[in-house]
């Protein structure tokens, strides 16, 4: 597997990352997480790629139980240390490796999650097998990207079967940031919201 800087398979690289700084991410929750998710029920919800917590954090304060999945320890470690988190469970995981943790949920979602081609293949499938009937996926990913090896939002709506899946939104749209933490030099967002037909 051909591993550089800008396509980081790995848990080292990950580590490395949020061990560089006290705080990698902004501390808010994503927008589009905010815009597509405030007005559903809650209920299950899988936040892959967790980081910090920020997303689990906001869902959780809304009812969700959050299951919050990220390849670094690091990230998870801080994540856990924040208090008043009892309904969400932390995990540090690589799905590709270790596979995607026991569901289904009624929210799947995934900002900014590399999977990897063609080796996550699999976890991509286990990912959409996760979601409840009735339920939504959520996937977020960069308007662009220095690899070509990656399951972009386009590829996994690609993979989605009419029959079994609705979706309701596919496109691109300007990022909402505060300015503060990482990402804020990626001015666009391509946005994937399915429902799973019941």
């Amino acid at each position: 597997m051909h591993v550089t800087e800008q396509s980081p398979w790995d848990q080292s690289y990950w580590d490395a990352k949020y061990a560089d700084s006290d705080r990698v991410w902004s501390g808010d929750p994503n927008g589009t997480l905010v815009d597509e998710v405030s007005g559903v029920a809650p209920g299950r919800a899988l936040d892959l790629g967790c980081g910090e917590g920020d997303d689990a954090r906001w869902l959780a304060a809304r009812g969700w139980t959050v299951t919050a999945v990220d390849i670094s320890q690091v990230a998870v470690d801080r994540a856990r240390a924040v208090e008043g988190d009892a309904a969400i469970t932390w995990l540090r995981s690589d799905i590709v490796a270790d596979g995607v943790p026991p569901g289904p949920f009624d929210l799947v979602s995934m900002m900014y999650f590399p999977i990897q081609k063609p080796a996550g293949a699999a976890a991509v499938a286990a990912v959409l097998d996760a979601v409840e009937p009735g339920g939504i996926l959520l996937v977020v990913g960069h308007e662009t990207y220095p690899v070509d090896d990656i399951h972009t939002p386009a590829d996994i709506a690609a993979l989605l079967d009419p029959a079994a899946w609705e979706i309701v939104t596919h496109e691109t749209r300007a990022r909402r940031h505060s300015g503060k933490g990482g990402g804020g030099h990626h001015s666009h967002d391509v946005v994937v919201v399915a429902r799973r037909r019941a």
